[in-house]
């Protein structure tokens, strides 16, 4: 929704706790999502594969941000990107809970 989530990335002062690959389990199916904890919300992203080959392109020299994980920078040379699935989750509404593995 534009209105209640249109600044909410750019605070200068928000610190990334931590960032990690996931499946996310969807009624029927697995979605492979991306997600970043920021010190005040969880933000989980949709990770896409670009289908399209860049004409001999050498996709390793794209610059990527140093600061993200290697895993994530390898992804996004390889073509792939992160699109946000949903509304920023804010942590004083968040409950973690163990599950059993599937």
């Amino acid at each position: 929704r534009e209105n209640s989530s249109e600044n909410i990335l750019s605070s200068a002062n928000r610190l990334l706790l931590h960032e990690g690959r996931l499946m996310l389990v969807e009624s029927t199916r697995l979605l492979d999502v991306y997600l970043f904890l920021f010190e005040d919300f969880l933000l989980i992203t949709k990770i896409k594969r670009n289908k399209k080959k860049y004409g001999g392109s050498d996709t390793s020299l794209i610059p990527v941000c140093p600061s993200l994980t290697p895993e994530l920078q390898s992804f996004i040379r390889e073509g792939g990107f992160c699109t946000v699935l949903d509304q920023p989750i804010p942590l004083d509404r968040l409950i973690l809970k163990n599950v059993e593995p599937l």
